[in-house]
């Protein structure tokens, strides 16, 4: 079973359940410890989360077992592994393969490869979180975390904007600026289950954008999402007159391309069981770099 162990160093007495949520315990997963076989000691004794800590106190939380999905089939395909310990999983994910399963291709997803890699190495837990996601045609870096507490402190580092992520494009057209944001606000089209439109009102959004190689009618762009709305890249590049080169659903005229030119290269976030940020790279792939080659100056 997992376990973690903190000791209370303040002066000021303060409750179990105060000073657990400040290592980033949800009441999720308290609730999930208290009622699902996990424990939580103070000083090697079972204690309740209202008790109050004083000064160099112990506390024990042991994670419940957590079961796996036994509904999500294992795929033996590999995975490409850019970072892992025994908290979290970074995954370079190709293009083609969708992050999740579907109902037209539920065996083999990238959360399918990363189960069938969990099983062949025998981890104990084999509960898959994921905590990232990319469109089935966009490249790179996705994150797991490997408990449910690991996962849980991701989805609070999303929901607070702390995980960065960083992506390469190629898009239409070249600009004269080095360095320029987009503030737009982005909102379901009416009738359309997947496609996302510029709209007032929407939810604003935030993208940051620095053109790294100017091409023949075509830019090589680094681009950092500062809100998480769905196809936030493609469709603020697409509202200002650049969309990417391949994207079906934004720039459905370019058949130049198989896909969107679309490639999460970095990813960075704060590893509280380190006390250190995890920074991850996945270079471009060989498509984009293809691509690129044909259009240089």
């Amino acid at each position: 079973m997992t376990e973690f162990t903190w000791q209370y160093h303040g002066t000021v007495p303060i409750k179990v359940r105060t000073f657990i949520m400040g290592y980033g315990i949800s009441r999720t997963l308290l609730k999930k410890i208290k009622y699902h076989g996990g424990q939580i000691l103070v000083n090697g004794e079972p204690s309740r989360v209202n008790r109050v800590l004083v000064s160099q106190d112990i506390v024990k939380v042991v994670l419940p077992p957590e079961p796996e999905n036994d509904h999500l089939p294992a795929s033996d395909l590999p995975i490409q592994i850019v970072f892992e310990d025994e908290h979290f999983l970074i995954v370079n994910k190709p293009a083609g393969v969708a992050s999740v399963p579907a109902h037209n291709k539920a065996n083999d997803s990238l959360v399918n490869r990363v189960k069938g890699y969990y099983e062949r190495m025998g981890y104990a837990n084999r509960k898959i979180h994921i905590a990232t996601r990319l469109d089935k045609d966009t490249s790179g870096l996705v994150i797991f975390g490997k408990h449910h507490f690991a996962h849980s402190v991701l989805d609070k580092q999303l929901k607070d904007r702390q995980i960065q992520k960083t992506y390469l494009a190629i898009v239409a057209g070249t600009f004269s600026s080095a360095h320029f944001e987009i503030y737009l606000p982005i909102g379901r089209v009416p009738g359309s289950l997947v496609k996302r439109q510029v709209i007032w009102p929407g939810k604003m959004s935030v993208t940051e954008a620095w053109p790294v190689k100017r091409l023949v009618g075509h830019t090589l762009i680094r681009l950092r999402i500062h809100t998480g709305r769905t196809h936030q890249i493609r469709v603020h590049m697409s509202a200002i007159g650049h969309p990417l080169v391949g994207d079906w659903l934004y720039n459905p005229s370019d058949q130049s391309f198989p896909r969107q030119a679309l490639h999460c290269a970095e990813v960075r976030f704060f590893n509280p069981f380190s006390g250190r940020y995890i920074d991850c790279h996945a270079p471009l792939p060989d498509d984009m770099k293809n691509y690129l080659a044909r259009y240089e100056r």
